[in-house]
């Protein structure tokens, strides 16, 4: 069966560039999954399930804002709200799946097409180990070159004690295909701090794709919480101001493409 939903094994890397520069880089893999296949996928796959515990699984309360609705109608009444209409057109969510019932998603990305099968609007959905989520949505202007985007917005959700709250996101990539790829830079108000990007080859969405994911990755999701809190005790050690200002963000933010 053919379809829109894959999966991309790539990478993710962090580059700090001030106070003090700091690196780091691990393997990933993803699932692209089609809002409208999900339920397909849990028919035709043994090792994946849709709100059911696998080897791989997706739980809608894992995205959004954790209730009964249908993430499909969350996502168009986000992109109802900055002028978006995608007239049935697809959603496909780029994220990581549950592995053996545990997940955590720094980033999931929303690509939101029109009926035409134009790009038309970004969400960018952050998480943060503090149980907090929100969303950026992002429309993308008719005309530009097809499937490209460069977004920003202001930051409004705390994410790490190491960052502070007065800072621009910068994205710019572009919709899956073979590959997949976006960079999001993070700036204060005296220039650039932290870039980090993703990418990823594509694969078929099959059980013998999802059984080679878990050995090349295995416990992906698990190892994911624990080098966020390695990576952090490296920056402590470095030496790199912590904040511990938190402020309440808006549930959801705005910014600009181009």
């Amino acid at each position: 069966m053919n379809g829109a939903s894959a999966l991309y094994a790539g990478g993710v890397v962090h580059q700090r560039l001030r106070p003090r520069r700091h690196r780091l880089q691990r393997r990933v893999f993803w699932l692209l999954l089609d809002l409208s296949e999900i339920d397909a996928l849990h028919q035709r796959l043994r090792l994946f399930s849709h709100n059911r515990r696998n080897l791989f699984s997706f739980f809608d309360r894992d995205h959004g804002d954790g209730s009964e609705r249908p993430l499909r109608a969350q996502v168009e009444a986000r992109l109802a709200a900055i002028g978006v209409d995608l007239g049935g057109g697809a959603i496909r969510l780029l994220t990581m799946p549950r592995v053996f019932g545990f997940v955590f998603n720094p980033i999931s990305v929303y690509y939101c097409h029109a009926a035409d099968g134009r790009l038309a609007a970004l969400s960018y959905e952050v998480s943060s180990t503090f149980g907090e989520r929100r969303w950026y949505d992002l429309a993308v202007p008719a005309g530009g070159p097809d499937g490209l985007f460069r977004q920003s917005c202001a930051k409004s959700l705390y994410v790490s004690p190491f960052l502070d709250m007065d800072m621009l996101y910068r994205f710019r990539g572009r919709a899956p295909g073979k590959t997949v790829g976006l960079t999001v830079g993070c700036a204060d108000a005296h220039g650039p701090v932290l870039t980090a990007s993703l990418w990823g080859e594509r694969r078929p969405l099959a059980d013998g794709a999802l059984a080679r994911a878990a050995v090349t990755f295995p416990l992906l999701t698990w190892k994911v919480v624990a080098a966020i809190h390695w990576e952090a005790l490296r920056l402590w050690l470095k030496g790199v101001p912590v904040t511990l200002a938190r402020r309440p963000p808006p549930m959801a933010a705005r910014g600009t493409a181009s």
